[in-house]
C-alpha cells in the first residue's frame, strides 16, 4: 500500500509490501486549493519515479473539510490503485499516536489540530486554519513574532530581538508585508519564523511570552477536546504531543504544567508511531471505532 501524510509545509509518503518500505517527500499542499488533486499529483509522481504498483492508498491531509475518496480514487486509479482511505490528518495522527483507544492527540505543525477520543465519541478541536484558528501553531508563532518585530521597528510596542531577526530575512522592514503578500507559500514562510521566536525565547522576553503563550493556546485545545468526550476524571487520560512546535522545550514544558494543574500526575504519552503510520491504518479501521465515522473510502467494484 502507499500512505501519505499532507501537510502545509510538505508531504511524506511511504510504499510498503510486507517488511519492504520505501519513503519520500514532496512540497506542501495549499489549502486555498482543491486539495485532491494535489495529493493525486504527488502520489502518482512518487509511484512513477520509483515505478511502484500499490493498490491501496491510505490519506491523512490537512485543510480538508469532507474527504473525498472517490474523487481521488479517480484520480489515481491509472496508477493502479483499487481502494482509497481519506481523513483528516488530526484523524491520522490520533491513529498513528495512541492507536484506537481514549485520550487526546495534539499535532502542532504549520497548523493545530487537536483530537479527543472518548469511549463512544471524538471531538475536535481547532484545525480551523490560519484565518480563523491554529492557534499555538507555527504559523501563530511565527505570525506573533513578525508582528512583534514590526512594532518593534515602528516603535509602538517593547524592543525585542525579533526585530533585528527579522531583518535578516528582510532587509528592508518596510516592503516586507509587499514580499509576503505576494509569495504563494507565505504560510509555510511565515510558519518558519516559529523557530526564530523559539530560539530568542531564552534571552528576549517578547519572544519568551508569545512561546508561553501557544502553550496555554494548545493545553486549552485538549482540554476542550478532553471534556466534550468526558475524560475529565480523576485519572489523568493519555495525552500525545506532536508537531515541530511541541518539541520546542519552551513550549512543552509549559504545555505540560498546564495540564498538571487539572492532573498534577499526568506524563506525556510516547506516541506509538506518526501521521504516516495512521495513514497506513486507516483502510483496516474496524466499523465499531468511534473514528471510523471520520474516514472516507472508495473502491473499485
Amino acid at each position: 500500500m502507499l500512505a501519505l501524510d499532507a501537510g502545509q509545509s510538505g508531504i511524506r509518503l511511504r510504499w510498503e509490501h510486507g517488511l519492504e518500505r520505501l519513503e519520500g517527500d514532496a512540497p506542501g499542499i495549499l489549502t486555498d486549493r482543491p486539495l485532491m488533486p494535489q495529493v493525486a499529483e504527488a502520489a502518482i509522481a512518487f509511484l512513477t519515479e520509483h515505478r511502484l504498483t500499490p493498490t491501496v492508498l491510505g490519506v491523512g491531509s490537512s485543510g480538508l473539510v469532507a474527504p473525498e475518496a472517490a474523487e481521488l480514487l479517480g484520480l489515481v486509479a491509472p496508477a493502479g490503485i483499487t481502494e482509497v482511505a481519506v481523513a483528516h490528518d488530526s484523524t491520522t495522527s490520533y491513529l498513528g499516536a495512541l492507536g484506537d483507544s481514549p485520550g487526546a492527540v495534539v499535532a502542532a505543525g504549520t497548523g493545530v489540530v487537536a483530537l479527543a477520543v472518548g469511549p463512544r465519541s471524538v471531538a475536535r478541536v481547532d484545525g480551523w486554519g490560519h484565518l480563523l484558528g491554529d492557534a499555538g501553531s507555527a504559523f501563530w508563532i511565527g505570525r506573533a513574532g513578525m508582528d512583534a518585530a514590526m512594532r518593534g521597528y515602528d516603535g509602538r510596542g517593547r524592543m525585542t530581538r525579533l526585530t533585528a531577526r527579522l531583518a535578516e530575512l528582510f532587509p528592508d522592514l518596510s516592503t516586507a508585508y509587499v514580499e509576503l503578500q505576494s509569495d504563494h507559500r507565505r504560510v509555510s514562510r511565515i510558519a518558519d519564523f516559529a523557530r526564530v521566536v523559539d530560539e530568542a525565547a531564552d534571552t528576549d522576553p517578547v519572544a519568551a511570552g508569545i512561546m508561553d503563550a501557544a502553550a496555554a493556546e494548545l493545553s486549552e485545545s485538549v482540554l476542550a477536546g478532553l471534556r466534550r468526550v468526558g475524560l475529565m476524571g480523576h485519572e489523568p487520560p493519555q495525552v500525545c504531543a506532536l508537531g515541530q512546535v511541541l518539541r520546542s522545550r519552551h513550549v512543552r514544558d509549559r504545555f505540560t504544567s498546564y495540564l498538571r494543574m487539572q492532573w498534577p500526575s499526568l506524563t506525556l504519552t510516547e506516541p506509538l508511531g506518526n501521521a504516516l503510520h495512521g495513514a497506513s491504518l486507516l483502510a483496516n479501521l474496524g466499523e465499531d471505532s468511534p473514528l471510523a465515522a471520520l474516514v472516507a473510502r472508495a473502491e473499485l467494484p
